[in-house]
């Protein structure tokens, strides 16, 4: 089960259809989140997550990064890096790139995404090395996609430019997402609104759900539920994502 803030999931990951997709101009911006752990009565934090968009003439470039806490690293420590670079017009990804330190692995993803009508394909270079080992594995691969295709990071801009109030609950949509090692497919159902309390403050929301399958139909990771602001700039709120043994929860901070 990837975390939340990975997905960025990571945060991230939702996007409907294309048509579904309003004008939307979105500006320099910072969002934190806190991301913590609950299982029965437990429920404490168990990291950050900084992700900033920045917008350079024809460009979006946004960055994601994410930590575990002190008393988290003597279990699992975790410094993750996600990036991506976009068009303004379409929110299309060109560049998607993924840097992880977690428990002692590193890995590194490269992503140069490129499109031809309704058509993507990626190059993908992939860096890993072992915990504890001296040298690091180098691969390359080619994904090809028809249709909608996103990274794990641009589809949050794509869930916050969704025109909801043209949906009705139940609408469900497959797209195609990249990551450095495979093409997936991303299944989001929209549920309608919702309200939900955070720190005793009431918010009203959109609700999705969506969840990763392999080409096979195969999941790949339990349903991930997130509940985005219902006026701008439609920040997602609060995502909530099942792991083995309790569940991990983000919380925008304002």
């Amino acid at each position: 089960m990837r975390l939340p803030f990975s997905f960025l999931i990571f945060l991230s990951l939702c996007i409907l259809n294309v048509k579904n997709i309003s004008a939307h101009n979105f500006s320099n911006e910072t969002l934190n989140y806190k991301v913590t752990y609950k299982w029965g009565i437990i429920h404490k934090q168990a990291g950050t997550a900084t992700i900033k968009l920045t917008k350079s003439g024809n460009w979006y470039k946004s960055t994601v990064t994410a930590r575990s806490d002190a008393w988290a690293d003597r279990i699992y420590r975790l410094r993750d890096t996600l990036m991506s670079t976009m068009r303004v017009s379409d929110l299309t990804p060109t560049l998607y790139e993924r840097i992880a330190h977690e428990d002692g692995k590193y890995a590194h993803d490269i992503v140069n995404i490129t499109r031809n009508g309704d058509k993507f394909s990626a190059k993908c270079t992939r860096q890993r090395r072992a915990k504890k080992a001296t040298t690091t594995n180098v691969s390359h691969t080619t994904l090809e996609a028809q249709g909608t295709t996103v990274d794990l990071l641009s589809s949050f801009y794509y869930l916050r430019a969704l025109d909801f109030d043209k949906l009705t609950p139940g609408h469900a949509q497959t797209i195609n997402i990249f990551s450095g090692k495979r093409k997936e497919l991303l299944k989001i159902t929209y549920h309608g609104k919702e309200v939900i309390k955070i720190e005793g403050k009431k918010h009203d929301t959109y609700k999705i759900t969506f969840t990763f399958t392999s080409e096979g139909k195969k999941k790949t990771s339990e349903p991930i539920e997130a509940w985005v602001e219902t006026t701008a700039p439609y920040i997602p709120l609060k995502l909530v994502g099942k792991l083995k043994i309790g569940q991990i929860q983000c919380f925008y901070i304002p």
